[in-house]
């Protein structure tokens, strides 16, 4: 009774599952229970399928099986298959196929350089429960979801109202699929659109994530009868490193603290870096419940001050958490690196260490910037030579980096917000990057490298974090949006990324730079996680993997475990080992990329809509704005420092301004004013709606500002503007 024979049958005739059960004459339950949970398999790997009556079919020529996502404003679709193949999908090829539904498509063609589908079946509905807003329309009500990529409203009948009144944000679950307007009742509200408190359950219902600290029952369980501490018979065989001197150091808020480090000086003059992980491969072993649930969620989930863990807190903030004071199971990777970076010699443990102090930041860049009080210099001074060791290696890394071409200088555009009493955004400000955090992170890209060229150099299975070379179509979108701003550069065919990083730091003191690299990132193509190695081409690194998060990031967990069969093995792996991730570690890569996206995705939206919140309490105020792109309806512009995005529409602009695509500029009809990116305005804040994310500007003319200075020189007078008829908008 194997899967082949199984498949064989259906390719010969679509079968019930009761025809397939008297084919195979499976009468016992036991064999019925076996066949029921290979159909599963094949139809999760997308082998199989049911048909309208209820038959199990093979996929046709041309047919794929997939999930289906809509782009953000639900105007296009994207298909991706379990393989990782993705298919375009027009919005005339969606039928009723919904955001998430996993659908049977047919390829129909080609679209720019992806297959072009349709889709024929919807197969299982990927959303149960939607956010959104109600409208009352006489006897029955709409629920209206926030979720652009969603592209239908929800019918709700009165009996379904559950006491919600229009105008509120509610969660509603879906009780009947129809092609338009499916039918809902709403079984939670969760308050009013203003209310800052309501932005979490938004984004989290959104992007279908679970209750901050809320794990299933049996996962619970099995976290719970985790001893708290470290027991003496999970020593053996380990490497001691508790007398060393390791720290770690995180941001002031961590809970959790994956990785420590410790730096030394040989007698040879290289250094010694040791780069100490949280063993959680230790506790949460294969196929338990706490390793299905782990896998389900892919990543931990940071929603500015709220974290969705990947594990439950028993393990994340405290057994595998590398607590200050505190015995702790390690994965340990000891560098020798000599004065031009490269690593010489390494090696890698089982280990156990005791961390000498929770370091931060924000303390260690102030003792490395000589800016200690009293208080702290008897804190950690004594910690001095250690981190200054730490930085001298840190900058030889750098440099090492540096000339093989890595692109070092993207910031990432990040903020801090602060709040009010009342939860309200008061600020945003910038988050700069001290010593520190480039410390910390030079070790640990240094430490991915080093693991993943273990697994590289052998040709065994693995899995890596790749970064592919730039589509040619968007960094040629990037040259001309460089030659636009009266900035050259030359973009050869196969570009390499020193050419980009030498590019920002000609740009280091230019007022865009931050939009610049905004537009760099979006050239790039995005990281995954993958089975086969390509490089990681921002990185400029020949083998990269995540080894140094496996509190946090499910692939890194994966990593741990292959390291350690690597180990017992002697520097190998088993052939059953190798046959089993040779077939496992497509589908854990996929997956990991999928929901390292959808995390992306939520904290992106947290954030975008806090800054509109703030700018909401601005409405009526000017900003100096910068323009950091133009289309035919308008320009984009950017607060600085505040990475506030917003629209300036050319209805609101004081002529009718014609679109030369060519040139990206808007020129306007009869004063011939050219306004082209990177230019610096006054503009005004005249709108914004927190939940579709939209803010909307206006230029700030001289007359305004003039008529400001008289309203400040005369408080109490009456002033009128008199508009040449000529000016009015068009």
């Amino acid at each position: 009774m194997t899967k082949e024979k199984i498949l064989k049958l259906i390719e010969k005739k679509p079968l019930l599952q009761k025809e397939l059960y008297e084919k195979l004459k499976a009468k016992k339950k036991e064999e019925k229970k076996i066949i029921r949970e290979i159909l599963k398999e094949l139809q999760e790997d997308g082998e199989i399928y049911k048909n309208s009556k209820n038959k199990l079919c093979t996929l046709g020529k041309n047919m794929k099986i997939g999930i289906i996502e809509f782009t953000r404003r639900g105007s296009m679709a994207f298909v991706t298959t379990k393989k990782g193949e993705e298919i375009a999908i027009t919005l005339e090829h969606v039928k009723d196929a919904m955001h998430k539904d996993i659908v049977l498509i047919e390829i129909i063609g080609n679209w720019r350089d992806l297959p072009k589908g349709k889709v024929l079946r919807v197969l299982k509905r990927g959303i149960t429960k939607v956010v959104g807003i109600f409208e009352q329309k006489k006897l029955f009500g709409f629920v209206l979801p926030i979720d652009q990529k969603i592209n239908t409203d929800f019918y709700v009948s009165p009996e379904n109202f559950n006491k919600a009144k229009p105008g509120q944000i509610v969660e509603a679950e879906i009780i009947k699929y129809t092609q338009k307007n499916p039918e809902v009742k709403i079984t939670k509200i969760i308050g009013n659109v203003n209310d800052p408190k309501v932005d979490l359950p938004i984004v989290i219902i959104k992007h279908d994530l679970p209750e901050p600290g809320v794990f299933p029952e049996n996962v619970m369980k099995e976290a719970l009868a985790i001893p708290q501490e470290v027991q003496s018979k999970d020593l053996k065989g380990r490497k001691d490193f508790r007398n060393e001197i390791i720290v770690t150091i995180d941001g002031d808020n961590a809970k959790d603290f994956d990785d420590a480090v410790q730096v030394k000086k040989l007698k040879n003059g290289n250094y010694l870096l040791g780069v100490h992980i949280a063993d959680v491969s230790h506790y949460v072993k294969e196929n338990s419940n706490l390793d299905k649930e782990a896998f389900k969620r892919g990543t931990s989930v940071y929603l500015i001050d709220t974290v969705i863990p990947m594990l439950p807190h028993e393990l994340s903030d405290w057994i595998c958490s590398l607590v200050e004071g505190e015995d702790r199971l390690t994965m340990s990777l000891l560098m020798e690196i000599d004065k031009n970076g490269e690593v010489v010699n390494f090696n890698v443990y089982n280990g156990v260490i005791n961390s000498k102090k929770r370091l931060t930041y924000n303390k260690v860049n102030k003792l490395l910037n000589n800016d200690m009080d009293e208080k702290l210099e008897k804190e950690i001074g004594w910690l001095r030579p250690n981190l200054e060791l730490m930085k001298e290696l840190m900058e030889i890394i750098r440099e090492n980096r540096r000339r093989r071409g890595a692109i070092l200088d993207i910031e990432g555009g990040e903020v801090q917000f602060i709040f009010d009493e009342n939860g309200n955004v008061k600020d945003i400000v910038p988050i700069e990057r001290g010593i520190s955090e480039v410390i910390i992170e030079e070790f640990m890209i240094k430490a991915n490298e080093t693991i993943a060229s273990i697994f590289d150099s052998q040709g065994l299975p693995f899995i890596y974090r790749i970064h592919e070379e730039p589509d040619p179509d968007m960094l040629l979108q990037l040259k001309n949006y460089l030659e636009i701003m009266g900035l050259k550069y030359k973009f050869p065919k196969n570009i390499h990324p020193k050419l980009l990083q030498d590019m920002l730091e000609h740009l280091k003191d230019h007022p865009l730079r931050k939009s610049i690299q905004k537009l760099l990132v979006r050239s790039l193509k995005r990281a995954i996680y993958s089975d086969l190695n390509v490089g990681h081409f921002g990185l400029a690194s020949q083998n990269y993997t995540h080894f140094t998060s496996p509190i946090r990031r499910y692939p890194d967990l994966i990593v741990h475990r292959l390291l350690k069969k690597y180990l017992k093995n002697k520097g190998t792996l088993k052939r059953k080992e190798i046959e089993k991730y040779t077939e496992l570690l497509p589908e854990i890569a996929s997956h990991s990329s999928k929901r390292e996206r959808v995390a992306n995705e939520a904290e992106w939206d947290l954030t975008d809509m806090k800054k509109v919140e703030y700018i909401m309490n601005h409405i009526g105020k000017t900003f100096e704005v910068y323009i950091t792109n133009i289309t035919k309806f308008g320009m984009f512009v950017e607060i600085p420092d505040k990475f506030i995005q917003g629209l300036i529409h050319v209805s609101s602009m004081d002529d009718y301004y014609i679109y030369n695509e060519k040139q990206n500029v808007l020129i306007g009809e009869r004063t011939k004013k050219i306004y082209k990116l990177g230019d610096k305005l006054k503009a005004k804040v005249i709108n914004a709606n927190k939940l579709t994310i939209e803010i909307d500007f206006e230029i700030i003319e001289k007359e305004d500002e003039e008529v400001k200075k008289l309203k400040e020189k005369y408080p109490n007078a009456k002033i009128k503007i008199k508009k040449n008829k000529k000016n009015k908008k068009r």
